[in-house]
């Protein structure tokens, strides 16, 4: 029971943050593990109680049109392929080696499509940081949706609020398919990862309806909370 007390209230913390500036996993990941899940187990459960929430998030997102569809079909495909890439990988490194990974910066969320930057390169752009980012998320995964906003904003210049909706379907594609693998490798603890769920998806509900109600005025202060997370990890 001390376990579950530890576990899900900060996975309905993480489901909050993660739904509207990603990073979530900075929190339930360092839950779980504090709460003396081994690493494996850690990520692999995780990752369960991650996608379930993120379902609920994108569904919603989805329904107030915050979705750019046309950077869908690439970016999706780029993530499944590196997302199982990570994840296998994940599954070979030793538990020292998945302890020691860190992370990076950004502040100005700012977004100005300068002169050149045609849809297709955006489309491009965001394919190919949907790989990479993709291939981190099945590997360990905390700061995910933070990676692809950043890029997809800064990068690929898509506007913020329509940047959120697609990392949102982005990473709930990379997060299933680590999922699938992590089940086929029997490393999901589910009585936990179930429960953990219900709590991830609360968080996630939350957090889409404010994104969907406040937009850029509080997606922006929640990035720097999760990049400031991410400078202490």
């Amino acid at each position: 029971m001390g376990i579950y007390l530890i576990v899900c209230p900060l996975v309905f913390l993480a489901g909050f943050v993660d739904s509207i500036a990603g990073g979530g996993g900075l929190i339930s990941l360092p839950a779980y593990m504090f709460a003396g899940i081994p690493v494996h187990n850690a990520i692999a459960t995780n990752k369960l109680s991650s996608s379930t929430g993120t379902v609920v998030s994108t569904a919603r997102l989805i329904k107030n049109k915050k979705v750019d569809w046309g950077f869908v079909p690439g970016t999706v495909i780029g993530a499944l392929i590196g997302s199982v890439a990570g994840a296998n990988l994940a599954l070979i490194i030793s538990d020292h080696i998945l302890k020691m990974v860190l992370v990076v910066k950004d502040k100005n969320m700012d977004v100005e499509v300068p002169v050149g930057m045609t849809k297709n390169k955006q489309y491009l752009i965001a394919i190919v940081c949907s790989l990479v980012i993709g291939c981190y998320d099945g590997f360990y995964g905390p700061g995910t949706g933070t990676f692809l906003l950043l890029v997809f904003t800064k990068l690929a210049k898509i506007p913020l609020e329509k940047a959120t909706g697609n990392v949102k379907i982005v990473n709930l594609s990379s997060n299933i398919s680590a999922l699938i693998t992590f089940i086929l490798a029997g490393k999901i603890l589910w009585g936990l990862g179930l429960a953990a769920s219900c709590f991830s998806i609360a968080g996630h509900y939350v957090g889409a309806g404010m994104v969907v109600n406040n937009g850029v005025k509080v997606i922006k202060p929640i990035i720097l909370i999760v990049l400031v997370l991410l400078l202490v990890k």
